[in-house]
C-alpha cells in the first residue's frame, strides 16, 4: 500500500503543485491541507477520521494550554491527557497484537488478536503533533490558533508517510509566511530526483539480493553469502529511507519549507555513538529532546545515566516495530553506546582502520536483529555468518549484484557529494545527470514489480 502511495505521489505531484502555485499566498495553507488530506485518503481512506481527530484534539489542547498558561495544575492535566491520547492511539493500532500475543504466551490465555491495519504514517505524525503540544506546554512556541495551519503541518504530504520527523518549531514561521524562489524549486527537484534514484535504483536492487538470501534459507547458505545478504539489507534500509527522506526534503523546498536533514553519510562513522548522530537524525533528535533530556540527560549519576540511555534505546527499538527483535536491536545499540562511553570511544576516535572494522561487524549484527523477526531464524543467520560455512553460492550473486554493491558503497560516502559538487555548477552536466536519473528511475517504476518500502511498518 505504501509504495502504491509513493507511485500516487509521483502522479499526484504535477497537478498538486500547479494548484498550489496558482493559489493566492493567503490560501496556500488551506490548499496544502486539502491536497495532503486527498493524498492521505487515497492511501488510507478508512483512517481519515483518525488523523482528523488527532489534529483536532491537539489543536484544542494547544488553545487550552495557552488559555490556562498561569495555572500549572490545569496545564499538566491538559498535556498529560494530550500525550495519553497520542500515545494511546499509536499503541492501540501498532502494539495491541504484540501485547495480546505476549499475554497469551505468559498466562496461557487465548485472547483473540485484533489484526489491525497500521494507519499510514502514524508513527511519524504522532511524534510530530506531540512536538507541537509539548512545545506549547513548555512555552517554546505559541499555540496555533488557525486549525488549517496546524492541519497542514500535521498532514504535510511530502513527509507524511515516512518522515523525516519535522517538529512544529522547525516550520512554525514558514507556516505563517514562506517564499518560494526559483533556486528553492531547482534545489528541491534535484533532491527529489536523487532520492528517487536512491530508492528505485539502489535500494530495490539490494532488496532483491536480500530476498534471495531469505528464499534460500539461512541454514542453506555459505558464510560469504550470509555476509553479502546482511550488507545488501543494510544498503536497502539506508537507501530506501534516506532516499525517501531526500524526496520529502526536496518536495518541501518546492513548497517553501526547509525540512531538517535526516541522514549524514552514517556508514563513514567510526563508532556507534557517531553513527547515531548521522542516522535518522530527526528521530534521534526527537527522543533526545522529548525523552532523554526530561529524564535528566547526562547531568546525572552514572546509574541514572545508564537508565536514561536504556529508556531511550528501548523506546527507539520499540518505535520501529511491535516485535521483540526490534527491542533486541535497540538493546544492542544501548550496550554498544555504554561500552563506548565507558571504555573504548577514545580509542575508536583515534583509530584509522580498527574502528571501521568494528563498525562493519557491529552494523551487520544490527541488521540481522532488525531484519529477522523470528528468534530461531536470527540464530540460524548468526550461525551462517560466524561458523565459516563453505560454499560457492556467493559467486553467482556477486556476479549479478557486484556492480550495484560497488555503486552503493560509493554512494554511501561523501565522495558522491564531492563528485556532484564539481559538476553541479555546470548547468548542462547537471541537467543531464538529473534527467538521466529521473528517466531511468521512471522506467524502473513502470517496468518493475518489486517495489518494497521498508519503513512503512514503522
Amino acid at each position: 500500500m505504501v509504495f502504491s502511495s509513493i507511485l500516487f505521489l509521483f502522479k499526484f505531484m504535477p497537478l498538486a503543485f500547479l494548484i498550489y502555485y496558482i493559489s493566492p499566498e493567503k490560501w496556500r495553507n488551506f490548499t496544502l491541507f486539502v491536497l495532503s488530506l486527498i493524498f492521505y485518503s487515497w492511501g488510507e481512506a478508512r483512517y481519515f477520521p483518525l488523523i482528523m481527530v488527532s489534529i483536532f484534539i491537539n489543536y484544542v489542547s494547544g488553545l487550552l494550554l495557552d488559555k490556562y498558561k498561569n495555572d500549572n495544575k490545569i496545564r499538566k492535566t491538559i498535556i498529560t491527557l494530550s500525550v495519553m491520547f497520542n500515545l494511546g492511539a499509536l499503541g492501540y493500532f501498532k502494539y495491541s497484537d504484540f501485547f495480546i500475543e505476549n499475554i497469551n504466551a505468559v498466562c496461557g490465555t487465548s485472547i483473540p488478536l485484533l489484526h489491525l491495519t497500521l494507519p499510514l504514517g502514524i508513527s511519524f505524525y504522532t511524534f510530530q503533533i506531540m512536538s507541537y503540544t509539548i512545545d506549547v506546554y513548555r512555552g517554546k512556541v505559541e499555540a496555533e490558533r488557525n486549525f488549517i495551519s496546524l492541519g497542514a503541518y500535521v498532514a504535510l504530504f511530502p513527509q507524511l508517510i515516512a518522515g523525516p520527523i519535522v517538529k512544529y518549531s522547525d516550520v512554525s514561521n514558514e507556516l505563517k509566511s514562506r517564499k518560494i524562489t526559483l533556486s528553492m524549486v531547482d534545489e528541491g527537484i534535484q533532491l527529489f530526483v536523487m532520492g528517487l534514484g536512491s530508492k528505485v535504483l539502489i535500494a530495490n536492487n539490494m532488496g532483491l539480493l536480500w530476498d534471495e538470501v531469505v528464499r534460500l534459507g539461512f541454514n542453506n547458505i555459505s558464510t560469504v553469502l550470509a555476509w553479502l545478504g546482511t550488507i545488501a539489507y543494510g544498503f536497502q534500509v539506508y537507501f530506501d529511507f534516506s532516499g525517501y527522506s531526500l524526496m520529502a526534503i526536496g518536495l518541501g523546498k518546492m513548497l517553501g519549507f526547509n525540512f531538517p536533514k535526516n541522514f549524514d553519510f552514517p556508514f563513514i562513522s567510526k563508532s556507534a555513538t557517531e553513527f547515531w548522530r548521522r542516522w535518522h537524525m530527526t528521530l534521534g533528535g526527537w527522543f533526545r529532546e522529548y525523552l532523554y533530556i526530561p529524564l535528566g540527560g547526562n547531568r546525572v549519576s552514572k546509574s541514572r545515566l545508564m537508565f536514561n540511555t536504556f529508556a531511550v534505546w528501548f523506546c527507539t527499538g520499540f518505535w520501529h516495530g511491535a516485535s521483540w527483535n526490534f527491542i533486541f536491536w535497540g538493546m544492542w545499540f544501548f550496550a554498544l553506546l555504554m561500552l563506548e562511553k565507558n571504555l573504548i570511544l577514545k580509542y575508536l576516535n583515534n583509530s584509522k582502520v580498527a574502528a571501521y572494522l568494528y563498525m562493519f561487524i557491529v552494523l551487520q549484527i544490527s541488521w540481522v536483529l532488525f531484519a529477522v523477526t523470528d528468534s530461531s531464524q536470527i540464530m540460524n543467520l548468526f550461525a551462517a555468518m560466524f561458523t565459516f560455512k563453505g560454499g560457492i553460492d556467493w559467486v553467482y550473486y556477486l556476479k549479478n549484484f557486484g556492480i550495484t554493491i560497488a555503486i552503493a558503497c560509493f554512494a554511501a560516502t561523501p565522495a558522491i557529494k564531492i563528485l556532484y559538487g564539481k559538476v553541479e555548477h555546470i548547468k548542462a552536466v547537471r541537467c543531464i545527470c538529473i534527467l538521466g536519473v529521473l528517466l531511468v528511475s521512471t522506467a524502473y517504476l513502470v517496468d518493475a514489480s518489486y517495489n518494497p518500502f521498508l519503513y512503512f511498518r514503522f
